[in-house]
């Protein structure tokens, strides 16, 4: 039986492991990675699949986490990695994490969610490269690969330029340094482009 829930810091050393397996030696080698270093995961968007059966205690079968980042000006989230453990690869793992990362989104108020993966996998989640044409990622990657997902319908209308990490987020794991209210009242986040691999 899988269980979701909220990854735990008891879950850290599992999901390290988890991802070398799933991801490669060169996991930490990718864009997505630069936009996600110094960052913590978004508001309970950091998930975990437990396996519960058998006798002994629940092991890691998979993970996912989402994290803020800006695609131009506007914050949206970005979800990665995903992964699951080999033994329970085309079991639906995947698929129960992409649901309820989706559904935490969506009911936390989030806009728009991106991810640079296989357009064949999360077609089924609603994700396409319809609204990413005007947004590039630091780094090496392929643009039929960059997806989103509208949470709310037009949330990325006129999204263009290079998806970074907010300031504050970068810098010290809270919003407040990097928000300041427009004339309009809504929030506007700085951005500094983290480093990336060559």
């Amino acid at each position: 039986m899988i269980c979701i829930g909220d990854e735990t810091p008891f879950d850290v050393a599992a999901r390290e492991a988890l991802l070398d397996v799933a991801m490669g030696p060169d996991r930490k080698l990718k864009s997505s990675e630069r936009l996600r270093e110094g960052q913590t995961p978004a508001d309970g968007l950091a998930l975990v699949a437990r396996d519960m059966a058998g006798d002994g205690p629940a092991r890691l079968a998979g993970t996912v986490r989402l994290w803020r980042v800006l695609a131009g000006e506007i914050p949206v989230l970005l979800l990665g990695p995903l992964a699951v453990a080999p033994g329970r690869q085309g079991d639906g793992v995947g698929g129960a994490l992409m649901r309820e990362a989706i559904a935490r989104a969506r009911a936390a108020g989030h806009g728009a969610i991106l991810l640079v993966g296989d357009p064949e996998y999360y077609v089924r989640f609603g994700f396409s490269a319809s609204v990413t044409a005007g947004l590039a990622m630091p780094g090496a990657y392929e643009q039929r690969r960059l997806l989103a997902l509208e949470l709310v319908p037009g949330a990325l209308a006129g999204a263009a330029g290079m998806i970074a990490a907010p300031l504050a987020v970068a810098t010290n794991g809270a919003l407040e340094a990097g928000v300041a209210a427009g004339e309009s009242g809504a929030l506007r986040w700085g951005a500094a482009l983290l480093p990336h691999a060559a």
